[in-house]
């Protein structure tokens, strides 16, 4: 079997389960896949090459799996390196919140044991496709959560002129607009209001940030449908970011988005569900009366 690891560079915390996992898997028929920057990081910081492992030095690489140890924008980045691979990734938390990182870190072994055995849930997360009007190259035109525009300067609402599926809907005064997946529900697009939504879902949600009207709420589309986007700016450009990795563009560049044509694979404890993660990571339901 062949895992590749990722790990979040910026904290030592990474290097101390890094330690304890080699340890657990030094008498195992595992080959370990390092991710470059990772590999670096825990040489600086005295971690001895392990003798299976390989370096990732680029996104060509075949695994069995993908161990994601940090926090949830971890676990995005290694969705990002991951791609179309149809490589599943278990993501243990040592960050924060970790909602889509859901492995505490204090179980990161007992995950690991159940995933070389094959006894753990892999689910399928849909993804955002984004394309420019003008050939701007996206490094990864994808994302996992929310793809998000945003307003540039710090003063002017920006205007969003929205298409969906051909008919024009409506022209957002905003700050900016998200266009999120049911997986990113939990995320940037529930911090301004928008629904939550399981995962399973076959929509998308669109979420005004700091809508300059009082009538204008999250909606709920298929995510079949096709989502035009034209921005108009005093700055005359607005910034596009997908899961947090942000450009600049003209307001010239009209936007389309849609449903990446492939899925990331997301293993999931066995009897841990979407559920569970709302109650005990962001207290949904929580009832404080006595």
């Amino acid at each position: 079997m062949k895992i590749a690891i990722f790990g979040n560079t910026y904290s030592t915390q990474t290097i101390s389960y890094l330690n304890i996992l080699f340890d657990f898997l030094h008498h195992k028929s595992v080959n370990i896949l390092l991710e470059s920057n990772l590999y670096h990081f825990a040489s600086l910081n005295g971690i001895d090459s392990f003798e299976n492992m390989e370096v990732i030095e680029n996104d060509d690489f075949v695994a069995d799996y993908a161990l994601s140890i940090g926090g949830d924008g971890t676990f995005l980045n290694t969705a990002a390196h991951i791609g179309s691979k149809n490589i599943p990734i278990l993501g243990v938390n040592i960050g924060r919140l970790g909602f889509l990182a859901d492995v505490p870190a204090e179980e990161m072994l007992q995950a690991v044991e159940a995933l070389i055995a094959g006894n753990l849930i892999v689910e399928e997360r849909t993804l955002l496709m984004v394309e420019s009007s003008d050939g701007t190259v996206f490094e990864y035109p994808f994302a996992l959560n929310e793809i998000s525009i945003l307003k540039q300067d710090s003063s002017s609402m920006i205007s969003i002129h929205t298409t969906l599926n051909g008919e024009p809907i409506h022209t957002y005064q905003a700050d900016g607009l998200l266009v999120s997946t049911p997986t990113g529900s939990t995320a940037y697009s529930m911090s301004v209001g928008g629904p939550i939504v399981v995962p399973q879902a076959g929509n998308f949600i669109l979420s005004p940030v700091a809508s300059h009207s009082l009538n204008v709420r999250p909606l709920i589309v298929p995510d079949n449908w096709i989502v035009d986007l034209e921005v108009k700016s005093r700055s005359n450009c607005f910034q596009l970011a997908l899961d947090g990795r942000a450009i600049i563009l003209n307001e010239n560049t009209h936007l389309r988005i849609s449903k990446a044509n492939f899925t990331t694979k997301v293993v999931k404890q066995q009897n841990h569900t979407f559920f569970d993660n709302l109650k005990n990571k962001l207290m949904w339901g929580l009832d404080k009366r006595n």
